[in-house]
C-alpha cells in the first residue's frame, strides 16, 4: 500500500506542476510498475491498456458525446426551458427551478454536464437577469441543474463506470432515473428555501396561460422523441447500447437539420468538438488504466480490503468514508479522472462487502456531482465563469451553495435508502 500512496502523491506533484493529469497518472503508472515489478512488465501492461481502448464497447462513448453536440446545435433547450418556465416560472424562485427542470430534460438527451450548463446558461440566464434575479443565485441555479446533465442517462460516466465494472450499461442508466428525479426535486426545494429566507434573490416571473402551456408542451416533443427511441428500443431489445447511441447521434443529426440549424461549417465543427472531447475521454482512460495496473501490483485493493476486516468496520461506514474521499479529492480533481483513477481501487472492496455494483456507479455519480459545483476545481463553476465573463467566481461559489447542502442531503438519503436506486433495473429485469 506505501507504494500506491507514494505513487498518489508523485501523480499530485505533477498536477501541482501543470502536467495534464492523463500524462500524469500515465507516467506515475508506469514508472511505478518498471520499479515494483520489471520494465518490460511495465511496457507490457501499457501496452495492453492502450490496445483495450480500441475495443468495440467503447465506441459508445463518442457516439453519445456525437449525439450530444447534434443536440445542443439543434436548439432542444430553448422548448425545455420554456415549457418548465411556463408551468412554474410565475413563482417565486421560478425562473430558477424551471432552469433546474430543462437542465433535466437536456441532460436526458444530452449527457454531458459541461454541456448542459453552458447551454443552459445562454438560454436562462438573460431571462432571470430581466426579472432582476441576483446573478449568484441565477448561476448557481445553472451551475447545479447542469450536473444532472451527468446522473440522468444517458451519461458517458456511466458508460465507463459500466465498462470498467463489467456491469450493464443498460441496469446503470435505468438505476439512474430515480436519483436524477430526486436531484431535481432537491435543487428545486433548494431554490424554493432559498428565495423563501431572502425573495430578493428569484423574484416571481410573468404567469402563463393553459393556452401558452399547452403551446409550450407541443414543442419539445422532438425531446420526447429522441429520449423514447434511445431508452425505449434499449430497453426494449431492438438495439445494444452501443446501436441506441449510433441512432441517438443520428437522431440529433436530423433534428438539426429539420431545424436549419445545420450548416456545413457548424458540421464540420461539430464532428472536431466531439472528436477531440473522445481524444481527451481516451486519454485519460489510457492514463487511468496504466496507474489502476500499478495499483494492483502494489495489492493495495487486497490490502483495503485486509484494514476493513481487521478492524471490523461497519460496512456502511466505508461507504461513507469512501464518499468523502471523492468529495475531497472533487475539491482538486476533475470528475472523470477521478472516476478512473477511483474505481479500480474501491471496486473490489465495495463487493466485497456485498454491496450491490449497481447502487454503487450511482453514488459515485452523486458524489462527482458535488465536486462539480465545489471549491476550488468545480468544473461547472469555470464553465459558467467563460459563458458568463462578467460575473465573478466568488458569487458563483456564493449561489451554489444551498444547492451543494440540497446534494449532500441526497447523498444521504441514497446511501440509507438503496431501493431508491435499485427499483427500477429490478422492476425491468436488468439486475
Amino acid at each position: 500500500m506505501l507504494a500506491t500512496l507514494l505513487g498518489f502523491a508523485g501523480m499530485f506533484a505533477l498536477m501541482t506542476l501543470r502536467v495534464p493529469i492523463a500524462f500524469s497518472m500515465g507516467v506515475v503508472g508506469l514508472v511505478g510498475i518498471g520499479l515494483v515489478r520489471s520494465w518490460p512488465a511495465a511496457m507490457a501492461a501499457s501496452t495492453t491498456e492502450i490496445l483495450d481502448v480500441a475495443k468495440y464497447t467503447l465506441s459508445v462513448v463518442p457516439l453519445f458525446v456525437l449525439m450530444g453536440n447534434f443536440v445542443t446545435r439543434a436548439g432542444m433547450s430553448r422548448e425545455l426551458y420554456a415549457a418548465a418556465y411556463s408551468f412554474i416560472g410565475h413563482r417565486r424562485g421560478g425562473l430558477a427551478m424551471s432552469t433546474i427542470a430543462a437542465c433535466a430534460g437536456f441532460g436526458a438527451i444530452c449527457g454531458s454536464s459541461i454541456a448542459t450548463t453552458a447551454t443552459m446558461a445562454r438560454v436562462a440566464m438573460p431571462e432571470m437577469r430581466r426579472f432582476h434575479y441576483r446573478d449568484s443565485f441565477a448561476a448557481g441555479s445553472i451551475a447545479a441543474g447542469g450536473t444532472l446533465g451527468i446522473l440522468i442517462p444517458p451519461s458517458v460516466i456511466m458508460v465507463l463506470y459500466a465498462i470498467m465494472t463489467e456491469q450493464s450499461i443498460g441496469a446503470l442508466f435505468a438505476a439512474g432515473v430515480l436519483p436524477g428525479l430526486l436531484a431535481t426535486a432537491f435543487y428545486m426545494a433548494a431554490a424554493a428555501v432559498a428565495t423563501a429566507r431572502n425573495p430578493e434573490l428569484g423574484p416571481p416571473g410573468e404567469r402563463s396561460s393553459w393556452a401558452q402551456r399547452l403551446q409550450a408542451m407541443r414543442n419539445i416533443w422532438g425531446v420526447l422523441v429522441l429520449f423514447g427511441i434511445v431508452m425505449g428500443g434499449m430497453y426494449g431489445g431492438w438495439f445494444t447500447p452501443t446501436e441506441a447511441a449510433g441512432i441517438g447521434a443520428m437522431g440529433g443529426f436530423l433534428f438539426a437539420l429539420a431545424r436549419g440549424t445545420l450548416t456545413l461549417p457548424v458540421l464540420v465543427d461539430i464532428l472536431v468538438q466531439s472528436a477531440r472531447t473522445s481524444a481527451m475521454l481516451f486519454t485519460i482512460l489510457i492514463g487511468a488504466s496504466i496507474f489502476a495496473s500499478f495499483a494492483n501490483f502494489t495489492t493495495m485493493p487486497q490490502d483495503l480490503k485486509d484494514f476493513v476486516e481487521q478492524f471490523q468496520i461497519n460496512p456502511i461506514l466505508v461507504i461513507v468514508a469512501i464518499c468523502a474521499v471523492y468529495v475531497i479529492l472533487g475539491t482538486a480533481m476533475e470528475e472523470l479522472s477521478m472516476i478512473l483513477l477511483t474505481v479500480p481501487i474501491f471496486f473490489p472492496l465495495v463487493t466485497h462487502l456485498g454491496f450491490d455494483p449497481i447502487w454503487f456507479g450511482i453514488l459515485i455519480v452523486c458524489v462527482v456531482e458535488i465536486g462539480m459545483i465545489s471549491p476550488p476545481v468545480g468544473m461547472n463553476v469555470f464553465v459558467l465563469r467563460s459563458v458568463l465573463p462578467d460575473v465573478p467566481t466568488g458569487q458563483i461559489w456564493k449561489g451554489v451553495m444551498p444547492f451543494l447542502y440540497a446534494d449532500i442531503l441526497r447523498l444521504a438519503v441514497l446511501v440509507a435508502f438503496p431501493a431508491i436506486t435499485l427499483w427500477l433495473p429490478k422492476a425491468l429485469g436488468l439486475s
